[in-house]
């Protein structure tokens, strides 16, 4: 079953030849070397790019381990375009595996080669055009902001969306929503034919891929159970606000071990680098400024999440949260959670301040829109509650609620429009970038 990915391979074909390294990151696993080696592959050989001019070399294959060492990476890609009358493509994939070494010729001094030097080296080469691919945010994110400045082109993937799946099925569907809920959407997932197959899969791919990455870049040898830990309490929270202290409460109170806010805080950090969790913080909409913690944590991808619970905890609300959230960052937008502040008299005459939550405040450029998610709105009650926050925002931008069943799209007196989950994640509503 082929996922064509377009959204993703327009962008590679958009780039293609522009003097820049392209750099394709996301988790592992959610299809990067098949969108270069397979997609994009296709695309240059049909349009007249010789198979013999394209360099494939995925660095995870331990055919290819020794091009971790820089030096040697730097050899092997040299030696493949030394024809100059010829244009070459160099698809380096997992870059992060290239390890950091001492300059052989400056012994002693502390100056090192890695990843970056080589990259930046070969990107010099006139008929040369280098994709890579990582896995780890901080490596091709930070450091390659810092470093190679305005020569990189990032382009972030994710696992397959709702709507990507509904066309790999060719169906849109309650059962398609139902596994997707489920079992995400990591490409493997489609081809395993049953739910036990897709159980063990994710709960193998999260210990012996995720956490044993994490573990080692982060040489972290005594506590993998507290990494574990953090993670599977983090994946209990998802929907609701966080941080690092209650998380270190959690310990001590649940597991009767004592951590540091630092160390849970670290560690946190050491998933979200590895792009298997994200955080949004809150912002308070009126007075325009992130108020700090207590914020939200988000799964790349709720199978993942599922199966660290050991689908226990299927919360279609917190769940149908999670998947929102993947979605609007996936369509460009910069994702936060609102808070609106709501000062009343009580009937005793006293004045209370009270927090109202937005899920979520979409930015791109100077638009934005407010998206709330709600499992339903089966009362007047309930829909006053979901709302709330959004009535007292008051200003002109977008605001939608987005609820679990199949609705007509309509728009109340308040200017709030509603739409059903389903048909917001296919594209079938307006005015929303789609993939």
């Amino acid at each position: 079953m082929e996922v064509k990915r377009n959204y993703y391979l327009n962008q590679l074909i958009s780039r293609k030849d522009n003097g820049l390294i392209k750099i394709v990151t996301g988790l592992r696993r959610c299809g990067k070397s098949y969108l270069l080696f397979e997609l994009y592959k296709n695309y240059l050989t049909e349009n007249g790019i010789k198979e013999e001019n394209i360099l494939l070399l995925p660095l995870d294959d331990a055919v290819n381990a020794r091009y971790r060492n820089p030096i040697e990476l730097d050899a092997c890609v040299r030696g493949f375009v030394k024809n100059t009358s010829q244009r070459y493509y160099v698809f380096i994939d997992e870059i992060q595996f290239v390890k950091e070494i001492e300059n052989p010729w400056l012994q002693g001094t502390g100056d090192t080669i890695g990843f970056v030097d080589v990259v930046l080296g070969l990107m010099k080469i006139k008929n040369a055009d280098i994709y890579i691919t990582g896995s780890n945010s901080k490596m091709l994110s930070s450091d390659i902001v810092t470093q190679f400045r305005d020569k990189g082109d990032v382009i972030n993937l994710y696992p397959f969306c709702y709507s990507e799946l509904v066309r790999a099925y060719g169906e849109e569907s309650e059962k398609v929503w139902q596994e997707y809920l489920t079992y995400g959407g990591l490409p493997r997932i489609l081809s395993l034919p049953d739910r036990k197959a897709k159980i063990e899969y994710l709960e193998n791919l999260f210990d012996k891929t995720y956490m044993s990455d994490v573990l080692e870049r982060h040489d972290i040898k005594n506590d993998k159970s507290v990494l574990d830990n953090i993670i599977r309490i983090t994946a209990s929270s998802i929907g609701a606000l966080t941080n690092p202290k209650k998380i270190a409460d959690t310990f001590e109170s649940k597991l009767n071990i004592k951590i540091s806010q630092a160390t849970v805080d670290t560690y946190l950090d050491y998933f979200i680098e590895s792009f298997i969790i994200s955080k949004a913080f809150r912002y308070d909409v009126k007075g325009r400024k992130y108020i700090g913690t207590p914020l939200k944590y988000y799964f790349t991808d709720v199978g993942l999440r599922n199966a660290l619970l050991e689908f226990r905890q299927q919360e279609e609300n917190h769940i149908m949260e999670n998947i929102l959230y993947n979605e609007l960052v996936l369509r460009g937008y910069s994702v936060d959670v609102g808070a609106v502040e709501h000062r009343f008299r009580n009937s005793e005459g006293k004045d209370i301040r009270k927090w109202l939550e937005v899920d979520f405040i979409a930015k791109s450029g100077d638009g934005r829109i407010y998206v709330q998610s709600a499992l339903n709105i089966d009362s007047v009650e309930k829909r006053e509650q979901e709302t709330a926050s959004l009535i007292k925002i008051g200003n002109s931008f977008k605001k939608i609620v987005v609820v679990k069943d199949a609705i007509v799209p309509w728009t109340d007196e308040n200017g709030i429009c509603y739409v059903g989950i389903r048909e917001f994640l296919s594209g079938h509503y307006p005015d929303m970038i789609m993939v």
